[in-house]
């Protein structure tokens, strides 16, 4: 959850005053930076700026909200670990129940109890960007720090004769050809270890 401090200031940024308003659609606009994932202290996101577009459907026990969010953020890359640029477009539908019954929010609805005059979208706009995230964040090929990739690649090589190496002084049967040949001195050594 976002620090005391910084919430209340983004609970005005990303909140609607729908009281005031009849039934009717309207549309606003919100803009993220750094300071939402900086205040929910995302490992995820190291930081980003996105366009936020919200139209809303108002009538007298519900709104209705359709929201697009589109800009950048900054991943660590899944790779290298350099920070990594990951493009947002997100599209979905939120439903506001104004009631005194209070449910659940689960994403696709939630509950607005009628004495509350705002609506604040702010953990609906942070949690809608990271699951928009993809599985693997990474650089686009060839962009990756190659610095980064050498070490990488010369760590995994050593690491795999040395496990190579073991596996054959402990007179485990192996495979003399191919990749099957690293999988079964991996679990020559495994097994060793487990003794």
């Amino acid at each position: 959850m976002p620090a005391i401090c910084c919430e209340m200031e983004l609970n005005e940024r990303y909140s609607i005053g729908y009281k005031g308003l009849s039934n009717s659609v309207f549309d606003f606009e919100f803009e993220v930076d750094d300071a939402l994932f900086t205040a929910y202290e995302s490992r995820e996101v190291l930081g980003g700026d996105c366009h936020v577009n919200v139209s809303l459907s108002k009538n007298d026990n519900q709104l209705d909200l359709d929201v697009a969010i589109q800009g950048e953020v900054t991943c660590e890359c899944d790779r290298c670990l350099e920070p990594c640029p990951i493009e947002i477009d997100y599209e979905g539908h939120l439903l506001v129940r104004i009631s005194t019954e209070e449910g659940e929010y689960d994403g696709e609805v939630m509950w607005l109890n009628p004495a509350e005059d705002k609506l604040d979208l702010t953990q609906y706009i942070y949690e809608s960007i990271i699951l928009s995230l993809p599985y693997q964040r990474v650089h686009t090929e060839g962009e990756c720090n190659p610095d980064m990739m050498a070490r990488f690649a010369q760590v995994t090589a050593a690491e795999m004769e040395a496990i190579e190496a073991r596996a054959g002084r402990g007179n485990k049967p192996t495979i003399d050809e191919g990749d099957f040949n690293k999988l079964a001195a991996l679990k020559a050594q495994m097994e060793n270890g487990n003794e």
